[in-house]
């Protein structure tokens, strides 16, 4: 499916590509992350931490170009599909070595499957559609579905949730031994202090010219450390002061600061994503559609985003999914649901909906700073439509926790990118944190992913965010840009969601 625009021309991943013989090898750089990750197994993660910092260790069958298309990695080349949809042929490259230096089999891509299946957000996604995965040869193998899905490629070429291929001998539920066939290797990780990856001297990396994920993964740098830096005003100092070699997550605000900086220069992706108010449609009070309804229907979204990014430079308003530059684009279900602000008809929604005053629990954190300000004004406009408000700020690993737990919250805040694929939208998986599972969903959502002809699907999307509106299983806030810094010796990383930095050397 292709994008009406480069969507990536002013964002992600289209920066020309790198010299490549202009850059030296060696060195190690420091990254400044937003926090410790919860885990370093991607497949039990939605984190954008998580994907951020294991997509150096861990590699998929597939990835995505500069405009999003799904390429090969560890698979020789796009799946070969059977004329009724149904099977999927997988050519694997040859010659692969984990980091334990064992060789990448059939076998353990078919276990590496299966486990993403059993364990994933996004696997249990796919699980209800698949009826085998099995080895042809060892350098083969084939999913047969039991019914078309066609967003199967783009699902496993995500690095949130991730399909990632490890040895077949390491396949437990929870991942004690990080082995994977990436660029990097895991060193050492020293909660809250950092975490070491080094080059991995038998990587094999793909032929030809790098291309957004996928292409050529050059390894230049000798290490890569991620520091965690939960504080956003310590991060943006670290920036301007070049403590950090890279910076991620920094308050928009803080962008002509950096600019001014002769150690730094700011990297700003525009446009990023959109952030999210999640519901728990489980349990508690927003289990009741009305009760969200009655929420939606009280919160100002242009106050939010105001308060998170300050100038319009930063952020839209704007309660399409997807903005005007993508295929996808669409109102459907908007008007009237959107930055509607009304305090007095939402009390009046929730009385009648059967709210007595029980406490709607926010969960968010400081870490992401546009999520705590929206959160505060968020919990404002709730009071004055009768709403009592239990605001719970914690530390971003906490929250990834905490959000798995039904009883703990009601709504939690954090932010997507624009994915190329709507099917990768956590909220579409009934196994993900908010649990939206209703027979509108179903028929909603398995239309548009049983549907092969893309303009169909265009129209399909429309119906499912439609049925989004509808039930409300999150809010979207509205659209924004966001801001990173580099070091001025930093060469070979160009903007992208997840930052990547094979790559990435440093100027001597």
């Amino acid at each position: 499916m292709k994008l009406k625009l480069a969507f990536l021309l002013a964002s992600a991943l289209i920066a020309a590509p790198n010299m490549v013989a202009a850059q030296e090898k060696g060195g190690v750089i420091n990254v400044a992350t937003i926090g410790e990750p919860p885990t370093l197994d991607p497949m039990v993660s939605t984190a954008d931490l998580v994907g951020i910092v294991t997509q150096h260790i861990f590699e998929t069958l597939y990835t995505f170009d500069k405009n999003w298309k799904v390429t090969p990695l560890l698979a020789e080349s796009l799946p070969s599909i059977s004329a009724d949809g149904k099977t999927y042929t997988i050519k694997l490259r040859t010659g692969i070595k984990f980091h334990d230096n064992s060789d990448m089999t059939s076998e353990d891509v078919v276990a590496s499957i299966n486990r993403w299946l059993k364990l994933a957000s996004r696997g249990k996604q796919v699980a209800g559609f698949v009826d085998s995965v099995g080895t042809t040869d060892p350098a083969t193998v084939t999913i047969i579905l039991k019914q078309p899905y066609a967003p199967l490629t783009s699902l496993l070429a995500f690095n949130n949730s991730a399909a990632i291929i490890i040895p077949s001998e390491k396949q437990a539920d929870t991942m004690t031994d990080f082995v994977g066939s990436g660029p990097y290797m895991l060193k050492e990780r020293k909660a809250d202090q950092y975490i070491q990856l080094v080059r991995f001297k038998d990587y094999r990396s793909r032929t030809g010219q790098s291309d957004g994920y996928g292409g050529a993964r050059h390894q230049y740098l000798d290490e890569i450390r991620f520091v965690p830096v939960p504080d956003p005003n310590t991060r943006v100092e670290a920036a301007v002061s070049g403590q950090y070699d890279y910076v991620d997550s920094l308050p928009v605000e803080s962008f002509d600061k950096i600019k001014s900086s002769k150690a730094s220069q700011p990297v700003l992706l525009k446009p990023f994503g959109y952030p999210i108010f999640v519901f728990n449609t489980a349990e508690g009070a927003t289990k009741n559609v009305a009760v969200r309804k009655a929420i939606r229907q009280a919160l100002s979204m242009e106050d939010m985003m105001a308060a998170a990014f300050g100038s319009q430079d930063f952020y839209a308003l704007n309660g399409n999914i997807y903005p005007g530059n993508f295929v996808w684009s669409s109102d459907a279900g908007v008007a009237g649901n959107y930055n509607v602000a009304d305090t007095e008809a939402a009390a009046k929604a929730a009385k009648a909906a059967g709210y007595n005053g029980e406490p709607i629990r926010i969960l968010t954190s400081r870490q992401y700073e546009f999520h705590y300000k929206m959160a505060q004004v968020a919990a404002e406009y709730l009071k004055l439509a009768g709403f009592t408000v239990d605001m719970q700020v914690v530390d971003w690993a906490t929250l990834t926790q905490r959000r798995t737990d039904k009883g703990l919250w009601d709504i939690y805040i954090t932010h997507s990118p624009f994915l190329p694929e709507p099917a990768l939208i956590g909220s579409l998986s009934t196994s993900s944190p908010g649990w939206w599972d209703t027979p509108a969903r179903k028929a909603a959502v398995d239309a548009f992913t049983s549907e092969v002809n893309p303009d169909k699907r265009i129209a399909l999307w429309a119906n499912v965010q439609k049925t989004m509106y509808d039930e409300v299983p999150y809010i979207k806030i509205g659209d924004f840009n966001a801001v990173a810094a580099k070091s001025t010796k930093l060469e070979g990383v160009d903007p992208a969601p997840w930052p990547y930095f094979w790559n990435a050397s440093v100027k001597k």
